[in-house]
């Protein structure tokens, strides 16, 4: 079943500033009734006051945030290769075709319709058929491009300058500026600590298989992973990071595997993968935020 939602014109703003997430999160259960393979349609103001299509996400996954989290429980995930960000300045204004939409949109302002419980609407086959046709010639948001996480990661840990600067360079086209001061700045500068923080809490074990690469070979080749990507808005701290083994690292980049708090594990593919060791991402874990809504 498709969705549609209203997405505040200021939090779209700030949220592409900040780096395309390609994920949702809302307070809302009607949020996880869509089903994988199908779109979250979104929609905003432009700058003009027109109302256009902003986004849409083609789900690959179904996850909970941690509990008390201020954006909302709930949580979908696009496929990345599948899902796009649509430029909403100069694009022709869409409020008819919402207004068309089989969802009741009775308030004389469209988005007031749009507000809290009812944030995220049902669609059904026809009305995503509509929006479907409709953004079919639209422009591709150019803020919604995405560098490459690996590379990333790898030169933020290593402090590697040149890397970072030649990655911004080749692939940061159309990347915000405000992300990418964040990425020049803040990110180097606590990469490596928390990963050896990570090393430390851990004792270089994989928190997923507890490999010990360490014990067998006198070295930590365990990765620290970022859950939300950098290259998605997903902030370089301690709580949105987990100690990977190369392997488990390459499989959860490779598949694009979210982290589901619902039970700790990793969506991978038709299966999952449990984090059996934690201490720092759940606090009931030790002993052994409704704003910008697409953070």
């Amino acid at each position: 079943m498709p969705l549609l939602y209203y997405w505040r014109p200021d939090n779209y703003r700030r949220d592409l500033d900040m780096g395309a997430a390609y994920h949702l999160n809302q307070a809302s259960p009607v949020l996880h009734e869509v089903d994988a393979g199908d779109s979250l349609w979104a929609f905003t103001r432009s700058r003009a006051g027109e109302y256009a299509l902003a986004a849409e996400l083609v789900v690959q996954a179904k996850t909970r945030n941690r509990p008390g989290y201020r954006y909302g429980g709930y949580r979908l995930w696009g496929d990345v290769r599948r899902s796009r960000y649509l430029a909403v300045d100069g694009q022709p204004g869409a409020e008819a075709v919402i207004r068309s939409l089989s969802v009741r949109a009775d308030s004389d302002v469209l988005g007031r319709a749009f507000q809290g419980c009812a944030a995220v609407r049902r669609l059904d086959t026809h009305d995503h058929q509509m929006l479907a046709a409709w953004a079919t010639d639209l422009r591709v948001e150019p803020r919604a491009r995405l560098l490459a996480e690996e590379r990333l990661e790898l030169a933020l840990y290593e402090q590697a300058q040149p890397a970072l600067e030649g990655l911004l360079i080749r692939d940061g086209a159309g990347l915000a500026e405000r992300r990418r001061q964040y990425l020049h700045t803040e990110a180097p500068s606590r990469s490596r600590r928390n990963v050896e923080d990570l090393q430390r809490m851990y004792g270089g074990h994989c928190q997923v298989c507890l490999w010990d690469p360490r014990g067998q070979y006198g070295e930590h080749l365990s990765h620290g992973h970022h859950i939300r990507y950098l290259s998605r808005g997903g902030e370089d701290v301690l709580d949105n990071m987990v100690l990977l083994c190369p392997n488990h690292r390459a499989a959860v980049h490779r598949c694009d595997a979210p982290l589901d708090f619902a039970d700790l594990a990793f969506a991978v593919a038709d299966h999952r993968e449990p984090v059996v060791r934690d201490r720092h991402l759940r606090p009931d874990h030790c002993a052994a935020d409704a704003g910008a809504a697409w953070r």
